[in-house]
C-alpha cells in the first residue's frame, strides 16, 4: 500500500522502517525543513529494545549511547550534595540504553530508503472508499491507501480526522523548558540538579562533546515567574533560554482517546498516546506502536489490523501513562523539607544494607511498565 505518514519523528521514521521492510510504499511528510538533529536525551527500555534488536540496529543504538555516568544534586550554592548513578537516577537496567533523540532519529533514517516531503504539512484528508486525498501546504494533491498522524502531542492529522486537542489533552499540571547551554559548566558525560519548592533545573553533557543542554521542569506560570528568585547558576540559565535559538517551552500533557484511528486514519506515538515526558517512556511507546502497526498490517487489511493494533497496545499505553504522575511527585518537590529529605535519603542509600533490594524496588514500576507487553512475531 501507498502509505503517508505525517510527521519524522522517533514514531514516524521507525514506521516508516518497518512498513517498507512489510512490503509497503511510506511517504513521510515533516513541517520541518530538515532531518532534526541533536534533541534532549531519551530512554529506550524493555520491549523497546527488543524492537531495535529486531530491527537489526541495536548496535547501532548502543554505540550512540550517551555515556552519562553520574547524577550531581546541587544546593544554591553548587556544592554536591548528593550523587547517584546515572543508571540508578534514569531508572535504567539491563540492555535499556539512553541516547539522545537526534541520534536515535539518525539510525533509523540511515537504515531506511523512504521519500521525505520536507517544509510541508498535511492541510486536509478526504476519505474514499479506496483511499484518502490528501491536501498539502506546498506540494500538490495525492492519494494513499492510508494516512498515519505520527506528529506528536499537537497532531495536525489527528485534528483532521478526530477533532481538536483539547479533546484528547489532558494536562498534567506542569510545564518543561529544554534549550542547549553554551555554559556547559565544565561536565563531562554527568548531570547537575537543583531542586527547589516546585521547580528543578537540570543541566548535562553526554559522551560525544556535544554542546550542554538545559531543562526546567516546573508548575504552571511563565519560565520567568517560576523561576524568580531560584539559586544556584539558574538565573544566567533563564537569561541564556530566552535568547536560544532551539528553546523548547510545552506543557507536560497526556493524550487519552478512546480510539486511536478512524476510517483510513490511524495515530501511533504521542499523537494518539503521548504519556508526556514525565513518564520516561514516550519514546519506547513510539517505538513498540511502530513495530505493532506496521506488523498488523502486514497481516490483516486495514481495519481488522487497526483493531489487533490497538488491542495489542492499549493495555501497554495505560501502564506507561500511569508513570507520569508518581513520577512527577519525585520531579518536582513541593517543600523545602521534602527537598532536604530527598536528598538525605539519596546520599544514604549507597551505604545502607540491602541497597541493591531498595533500588529495585524503586525502578520496579518502570521496569514493569515497559515490559507489560508480549511482542508478537510479524
Amino acid at each position: 500500500m501507498d502509505i503517508l505518514i505525517s510527521g519524522a519523528g522517533i514514531a514516524g521514521t521507525s514506521l516508516a522502517f518497518w512498513l517498507k521492510r512489510h512490503g509497503h510504499n511510506p511517504t513521510v511528510v515533516e513541517r520541518a525543513a530538515a532531518h532534526r538533529d541533536g534533541g534532549y536525551k531519551i530512554d529506550i527500555r524493555g520491549a523497546a529494545v527488543e524492537v531495535v534488536r529486531r530491527a537489526g540496529l541495536l548496535d547501532a543504538v548502543v554505540a550512540k549511547e550517551t555515556d552519562v555516568r553520574d547524577a550531581h544534586f546541587v544546593d544554591r550554592g553548587g556544592r554536591r550534595i548528593a550523587t547517584m548513578s546515572a543508571e540508578v537516577f534514569g531508572g535504567r537496567e539491563g540492555e535499556d540504553v539512553e541516547i539522545v533523540r537526534g541520534d536515535l532519529l539518525r539510525v533509523w533514517r540511515e537504515a531506511t530508503d523512504v521519500e521525505y516531503l520536507h517544509g510541508d504539512r498535511v492541510t486536509g484528508l478526504d476519505e474514499g472508499s479506496d483511499g484518502v486525498r490528501v491536501a498539502f501546504e506546498h506540494a500538490a494533491p495525492r492519494t494513499f491507501d492510508l494516512v498515519v498522524g505520527a506528529d506528536g502531542l499537537h497532531s495536525g492529522v489527528r485534528a483532521l480526522a478526530f477533532g481538536e486537542e483539547e479533546r484528547f489533552r489532558h494536562d498534567l499540571g506542569h510545564r518543561l523548558a529544554v534549550f542547549t547551554a553554551a555554559d556547559g559548566l565544565g561536565l563531562d558525560r554527568e548531570e547537575l540538579l537543583h531542586a527547589e519548592p516546585g521547580r528543578t533545573t537540570n543541566v548535562y553533557r553526554t559522551a560525544d562533546g556535544s554542546p550542554a543542554r538545559a531543562l526546567f521542569l516546573y508548575r504552571e506560570g511563565t519560565l520567568e515567574q517560576a523561576y524568580a528568585g531560584a539559586g544556584w547558576r539558574v538565573p544566567e540559565l533563564i537569561a541564556a533560554a530566552r535568547d536560544a535559538d532551539d528553546l523548547y517551552e510545552d506543557s507536560i500533557s497526556q493524550v487519552r482517546m478512546d480510539a486511536w484511528s478512524h476510517g483510513r486514519v490511524v495515530l501511533v506515538g504521542d499523537a494518539g498516546y503521548a504519556a508526556s515526558p514525565a513518564s520516561g517512556q514516550g519514546t519506547s511507546l513510539a517505538l513498540v506502536g511502530a513495530y505493532v502497526l506496521a506488523g498488523e498490517l502486514s497481516r490483516a487489511p486495514h481495519a481488522e489490523a487497526f483493531a489487533r493494533y490497538e488491542a495489542a497496545m492499549r493495555p501497554f499505553v495505560t501502564a506507561n501513562q500511569a508513570l507520569a504522575d508518581r513520577n512527577l511527585k519525585g520531579m518536582v518537590l513541593g517543600s523545602a523539607a521534602q527537598i532536604w529529605f530527598q536528598t538525605r535519603m539519596l546520599r544514604l542509600i549507597p551505604h545502607l544494607p540491602g541497597r541493591e533490594k531498595m533500588i529495585e524496588r524503586i525502578t520496579a514500576p518502570i521496569r514493569e511498565a515497559a515490559t507489560a507487553i508480549t511482542l508478537d512475531r510479524y
